[in-house]
């Protein structure tokens, strides 16, 4: 087995005083046994015997007391940490670069419904507090729990001829009104039998973002939730893409789109960046809020819209969205520059297509609304989903599953810390008294 470096300059080390001391012949065996250990040819072995030196090591500076105070006093110190976490926890834990310009809107709606209580010098620090220092305050706190997915697109191939390709490329519309549809299953991994989906409908040009729980994937239930979810939107729906399942290529839904005078279009087979809009909400409207539990009883659907009734509101009027303005590639390098973070319902009121009594309406709405307590009923909701499916689980066989055939286990119940099964933000939790330990650095 060949020495390390570190072991080979042990070796020269030992053998260098015998080896300066020895007489001629006796410095031969030494050589010998020099380059038998480490594998050096004599006239390295020699050089380095005779000539050998350690490298000395560097000393560290001391630090200087004006370093030392530098280092201990900072400008967003652990109680700008306290203030913001509950915010940020409130805001589904989402990014710096979209948390940071929603700041100055949000903590006053908080205020307002006396959700925080902040000092002025801390409210001050909030207002004008960059992303990166966001990222860096809270870097121990985030947390990531994504486990895979797996796809259960059928695909349709009766009425593809009728409907016309879309690729994203080609969504350009400035206007609201042209949306990706698309399923997300609920099966926990196993496919075997009938569970619920949910039917996530995402606006190209604001982001405005509605979903719905159906009983199956059937042609009907599809459309009747699509309706639904139509008489919600705060603009007309203008046009739908979708992917290529079978729960969107059938003649119920063309006759429906037909009928309604809707621009129905399809993305390519196997190519799910077509339909970016929506896949991207998928995870983080329906995953990151449901999870991956199987979900397949009335109770249980029940439910699941009675939460997605609440994470609208608190999707559409509370949570940034950022839009990608321009990509340039530069040999292996891709710059990408995104838009100012705004949330849908502020992109809604910038459009002139909207109508300005839908406009009011909104304003109303959001005039009414406590982020704070929206969140509190998600969580709520949640945790009820959670115990159900476990529950379930525990009560329930499990299914045997086919030969040749693997099924992905059901995901474990989510800890006692995970933001879902613990969420609290009491009045006044933001201005607790702080820790006297630094903020460390990430």
């Amino acid at each position: 087995m060949r020495l390390t470096m570190n072991e080979k300059q042990s070796v020269i080390k030992a053998m260098q005083e015998r080896y300066q001391r020895a007489s001629k012949k006796r410095k031969q065996h030494i050589l010998n046994e020099c380059c038998l250990a480490t594998g050096y040819n004599r006239a390295y072995a020699s050089h380095l015997l005779n000539h050998y030196q350690p490298a000395a090591k560097s000393q560290k500076k001391a630090p200087s007391q004006s370093s030392l105070q530098r280092t201990v006093r900072r400008f967003y110190d652990e109680k700008v940490k306290q203030a913001l976490m509950p915010i940020w926890v409130m805001m589904d834990c989402i990014c710096g670069k979209r948390l940071q310009p929603i700041l100055p809107e949000i903590i006053p709606v908080l205020e307002k419904h006396q959700e925080i209580k902040l000092t002025a010098q801390t409210r001050e620090k909030l207002l004008h507090i960059s992303s990166a220092t966001i990222d860096r305050l809270l870097a121990e706190e985030r947390k990531s729990l994504a486990p895979g997915s797996r796809s259960r697109t059928k695909p349709g191939t009766l009425l593809k001829s009728q409907i016309p390709i879309r690729t994203f490329a080609e969504w350009n519309e400035a206007r609201p009104g042209f949306v990706e549809i698309d399923l997300v299953a609920h099966d926990g991994g196993n496919a075997s039998g009938d569970y619920l989906y949910t039917l996530d409908l995402t606006d190209v040009s604001t982001g405005w973002t509605e979903t719905m729980g159906v009983r199956n994937k059937a042609q009907v239930s599809v459309c009747e939730a699509l309706a639904e979810i139509r008489r919600r939107l705060p603009f007309a729906l203008l046009g739908i893409d979708s992917d290529n399942g079978s729960e969107f290529i059938n003649a119920h839904l063309l006759r429906y789109c037909e009928r309604e005078q809707i621009s129905f279009t399809r993305a390519r087979s196997y190519r799910k960046n077509d339909n970016c809009f929506v896949e991207q909400k998928n995870y983080s409207v329906v995953r990151r809020n449901v999870g991956y539990a199987r979900h397949d009883t009335d109770e249980e659907l029940e439910l699941l819209n009675q939460l997605y009734r609440y994470l609208r509101l608190y999707t559409n009027y509370f949570q940034p969205v950022m839009k990608l303005v321009s990509k340039e590639r530069d040999g292996a390098r891709v710059r990408k520059k995104y838009d100012r973070p705004r949330t849908p319902y502020r992109r809604v009121l910038e459009s002139a297509e909207v109508k300005k009594g839908q406009k009011e309406r909104l304003k109303q709405e959001y005039e009414s609304l406590n982020p704070a307590q929206l969140k509190r009923e998600i969580t709520r909701l949640q945790n009820e989903l959670i115990d159900l499916a476990a529950k379930k689980r525990e009560v329930q066989p499990e299914v045997s599953a086919p030969r040749k055939k693997k099924v992905r286990q059901p995901p474990r119940t989510p800890p006692a810390n995970h933001p879902w099964r613990g969420f609290v933000f009491g009045k006044n939790a933001a201005d607790k008294p702080a820790a006297d330990k630094p903020t460390k650095r990430a």
